[in-house]
């Protein structure tokens, strides 16, 4: 039994690159019937122009599982460092609210 489970275990290789990782201060969420694109946006204040750093793909079976693995992950940051505050938006609606970097008006879909 426990060679067949070292036999199931998923190997993630992480190459020196990705390991870097993208800084991203947006993300605009699209998608389709079949798929949900992230695009992940880095802005800087005072300048009108944001590139795409990162794209990525998901089935929505996987974009829902992302969503419950970062709420998962957002209740224990804030029982470990405290409640995460979004300027701009009093605490009470914190939690039902798309949030925008550098005061930009929010996309309507």
């Amino acid at each position: 039994m426990d060679n067949q489970n070292k036999d199931n275990q998923l190997q993630i290789e992480l190459s020196p690159e990705v390991a870097e990782g993208t800084y991203a201060n947006l993300a605009i969420i699209t998608h389709s019937s079949a798929e949900f694109v992230v695009d992940f946006i880095r802005m800087l204040p005072g300048l009108p122009k944001a590139n795409v750093k990162s794209r990525v793909v998901l089935a929505p079976e996987h974009a829902k599982r992302l969503l419950f693995a970062l709420q998962d992950n957002i209740v224990k940051y804030e029982k470990a460092f405290g409640t995460i505050n979004l300027p701009g938006v009093p605490a009470a609606n914190n939690d039902d609210r798309t949030a925008t970097p550098f005061g930009i008006a929010e996309g309507k879909a």
